[in-house]
């Protein structure tokens, strides 16, 4: 009886560790509107009632949503978004495009994204157009039903908005901002870019067309807010099926967040970056060593999250070089300290190479050039190295000149940890004189 006690305590775990893990993943990797807002309640208003005065009274407008990255921009619209089409009225009628300076990289190509999006090819069909704005003007034409009143309200959401501005002579915003200032179909266009200077690179015949609404978004909290986003961002939801488990995780992310060696950790990621966007990264990676064996996080599994997120990505690569790799790459360390970072070539390393090897008397290390030079090229593919003069010039190979990518610290410290290096390569990078 009391195996099959056990087994169902099991059972009953792993469900609910699963939903531990599925919850957290939709909070934190998807952009999930259903997570809380922090410090951003001003701009949900605003941005909340720009919205329901398109969707809802016909009224075209423009705005522009301007903050660092992980700031909570597309966070902040999926909030509105989700709530306004809580209304049975908005969620019958309101039409959206999304498009993304990434993406649609010229308004060809965005239109015909635009057209895709409001399900239309049809209506287009084989139709010539003379100009962008009458392709466009034709699209919004056929979604009205009458009269002004009862056409379908256009919402176009433009994120990397500052990418939007490089499209040759800004067509598409000028026609997207025009259409906004028409008493045509009511159309709403968000913008949402990380560029303060935003306004200065739009034309002038575009910004004479756009509403000029900004909407700031900065992270302005302490230390102490941060923790308090901490313990909500960890938080079960009251609705979770197990109501045990929800109380005894709840308890351990209060008695974590009062936990001296995790408020250190914090501490340090805050002075790093505030954008919640790290936070997220912070606690998945502490998240993902939740185990039935392992249900609750602890101050351990913070500090190796904090270690893998702050963790050197080029002096990892470094890691998994070969002994002649790592030997170029001191070559190149030395040849920085006696020239002073100016840029050097093939030939100048493979030169302090050699003389490293007739120091040491090394057979071992005795390659053969072109075997040296195959190991070069593997650097610069790895993007250890780089041409100075980029692709473009024309010049031997062994004489482009190329710089070094990693500093001497990041050097020093991948070989400390480099499996099996050889004694005398770690007291040749250690050598403060180069043998010139």
């Amino acid at each position: 009886m009391s195996k099959r006690k056990s087994k169902e305590t099991s059972s009953a775990n792993e469900e609910c560790i699963s939903q531990v893990q599925r919850i957290f993943r939709e909070r934190f990797c998807h952009q999930c509107p259903s997570g809380k807002l922090f410090g951003l309640e001003l701009q949900y208003k605003h941005l909340l009632e720009l919205l329901k005065r398109t969707t809802i009274h016909g009224e075209s407008n423009s705005a522009l949503i301007i903050g660092p990255r992980g700031s909570g921009k597309t966070m902040l619209l999926n909030h509105v978004l989700k709530e306004l089409m809580e209304i049975k009225e908005v969620r019958e009628n309101l039409l959206q495009v999304h498009l993304n300076g990434l993406l649609q990289t010229n308004d060809k190509i965005a239109l015909k994204e635009i057209t895709r999006q409001l399900q239309m090819e049809n209506v287009v069909g084989d139709k010539v157009f003379g100009s962008f704005a009458e392709n466009l003007s034709f699209l919004l034409e056929a979604l009205k039903k009458g009269d002004r009143e009862n056409s379908c309200p256009v919402l176009f959401i433009l994120d990397e908005f500052d990418l939007f501005v490089h499209h040759k002579n800004q067509t598409l915003l000028y026609n997207l901002f025009d259409i906004s200032q028409s008493a045509q179909t009511p159309v709403t266009i968000i913008g949402l870019t990380c560029r303060q200077d935003i306004l200065e690179l739009l034309e002038k015949r575009v910004k004479s067309r756009f509403s000029h609404r900004q909407i700031y978004l900065m992270n302005s909290f302490d230390f102490k807010q941060y923790l308090k986003i901490f313990k909500e961002q960890l938080y079960l939801p009251a609705e979770f099926s197990d109501k045990t488990f929800t109380q005894k995780w709840n308890k351990n992310v209060q008695s974590l967040s009062e936990d001296k060696t995790v408020q250190d950790v914090l501490r340090n990621h805050f002075h790093c970056s505030k954008d919640l966007r790290s936070l997220h990264m912070l606690l998945m990676l502490a998240l993902s060593s939740i185990t039935v064996s392992h249900p609750f996080m602890t101050g351990a599994d913070l500090l190796e999250a904090s270690k893998l997120c702050r963790m050197d990505s080029k002096a990892n690569i470094v890691h998994g070089l070969s002994v002649l790799e790592i030997c170029l790459i001191i070559a190149m360390k030395h040849l920085n300290d006696v020239y002073e970072g100016e840029p050097f070539n093939f030939q100048m390393v493979y030169n302090e190479f050699q003389k490293f090897i007739q120091r040491k008397a090394h057979s071992m290390y005795n390659f053969e050039k072109p075997v040296v030079m195959k190991a070069f090229e593997h650097l610069l593919q790895l993007e250890l190295i780089k041409p100075v003069d980029g692709p473009s010039v024309r010049a031997q190979r062994e004489y482009q000149l190329m710089k070094l990518l990693l500093d001497n610290s990041q050097i020093m410290d991948a070989l400390q940890v480099y499996p099996n290096c050889p004694t005398d390569v770690k007291q040749w990078a250690t050598s403060s004189l180069s043998w010139l």
